[in-house]
């Protein structure tokens, strides 16, 4: 009855209102709605502010870098925003801000809700990073700095991104590694690589013991990489369980490299790396099988003495162990890869990228000696696969680094 009563005084309260009252009171509800609108439309304008500052300081307090976002997008339609042109670069000097070359740049990474996601009942999200660029230089990415760095770029990831990162993708991307020390200067790269990673929340609730896959392919010096991995994105170790391959890179265009680690130049020559791995509880394992055709060496250097004769020798006291098919001209060999993670809590990227590192140095050891310092494994019982062919003596080769360190330095002199 109260509920009645009430309905009827508003009724007749509507009907006794005077033409100039219900004006007034549509005046307000205009005054109300375009005030909403008005403020959304102000809060629109300047969310781009807001959080361009809420990125730049987060890439401010890096402890071992700086870095800086020119501007950024907001998609509010599909729940998204983009970071353009980021720049991030390695501080020298404790408190410098310069450096010469940035350890990452990117024209657009795009953070957003992963909307296929919402239909299973997550709400997560997913980053596409266009056209990135990694550069790593020696002497100042050594292995205790990049793991750190891992650590510090991945909570910056989760402070940028409010929601859990569920894919991840990455169009374009490169990896440099600069000597700035070595004549010429080298720049060695991987380009047109392409990541894919999906599942790493495993919002599919799937019941596999690996629900995540990251599917990786790239350049490098007319060799096609390719990497296939299902891993659990939620485990607290290390979990994975891949292979990869390098297939055709044409050893003539790394000239500059082997000349200045190697002390040699190949006038042809294509080599090739193909590898399994799978870590579980702390430990990892598998192989790497490093596969050389067509070698022509060529251009070693005279005052080195004996090199040819090594090479030789070599080859043939190591036959038990290097298949070699004269007819192809093939020379390859299996190594085993093994070990566990000094830390079992280490973050899975850092893991994954330990592993194939130690793999292609292992496979390469002889003319990456002074490449990036990350946790190499050593094995000094076990010559590599270029060991084998190129000759291994630890004393010659430490005579040899002594001949070029002062070849250099009277160079300088003059």
């Amino acid at each position: 009855m109260e509920n009645e009563q009430t309905t009827l005084s508003r009724k007749e309260r509507r009907k006794t209102r005077t033409p100039e009252e219900k004006q007034k009171r549509k005046r307000k509800r205009r005054i109300i709605w375009f005030s909403i609108i008005g403020a959304l439309i102000i809060f629109r304008l300047i969310l781009p502010y807001i959080v361009l500052n809420y990125v730049n300081k987060k890439l401010a307090n890096l402890e071992e870098y700086y870095g800086h976002v020119n501007d950024i997008d907001i998609h509010l339609y599909r729940g998204a925003y983009e970071i353009k042109d980021i720049r991030i670069v390695k501080k020298v000097n404790k408190g410098s801000k310069t450096d010469t070359i940035p350890f990452f740049k990117s024209p657009s990474i795009d953070l957003s809700i992963e909307w296929s996601s919402v239909f299973d009942g997550a709400i997560v999200g997913e980053i596409a990073v266009e056209s990135p660029v990694i550069n790593f230089v020696k002497e100042r990415h050594t292995g205790e700095d990049v793991r750190a760095d891992t650590a510090d770029f991945a909570q910056l990831v989760d402070d940028l991104m409010p929601v859990t990162i569920n894919r991840f993708d990455i169009h374009n991307g490169e990896i440099h590694y600069h000597d700035l020390e070595a004549s010429p200067k080298l720049d060695v790269a991987m380009k047109n690589i392409n990541v894919t990673a999906t599942n790493l929340t495993n919002v599919t609730d799937s019941k596999e013991l690996l629900p995540a896959t990251l599917k990786a392919t790239g350049e490098a010096y007319q060799g096609i990489f390719s990497l296939n991995m299902k891993f659990d994105g939620l485990a607290n170790v290390p979990t994975f369980d891949m292979n990869t391959e390098l297939k055709g890179l044409n050893l003539a265009l790394l000239n500059d490299m082997l000349r200045e680690y190697g002390n040699f130049d190949v006038k042809k020559g294509t080599f090739s790396l193909y590898g399994e791995f799978a870590a579980k509880e702390g430990k990892f394992g598998g192989y790497a099988k490093p596969f050389l055709k067509n070698l022509d060496v060529v251009q070693w250097n005279k005052q080195e003495g004996d090199v040819p004769q090594i090479l030789w020798e070599t080859v043939v006291g190591t036959t038990a162990e290097v298949v070699q098919n004269q007819r192809k001209e093939h020379l390859a060999t299996k190594i085993p890869i093994s070990g566990s993670f000094d830390n079992v809590n280490l973050n899975k990227w850092y893991a994954i990228s330990y592993v194939l590192r130690n793999a292609f140095l292992k496979a390469l050891r002889p003319s990456l000696d002074n490449s990036i310092n990350i946790n190499k494994l050593q094995d000094s019982k076990n010559k590599t696969f270029l060991e084998k062919v190129f000759g291994g003596d630890p004393e010659k080769k430490e005579a040899r680094k002594e001949k070029r360190a002062k070849r250099k330095s009277e160079r300088k002199k003059k």
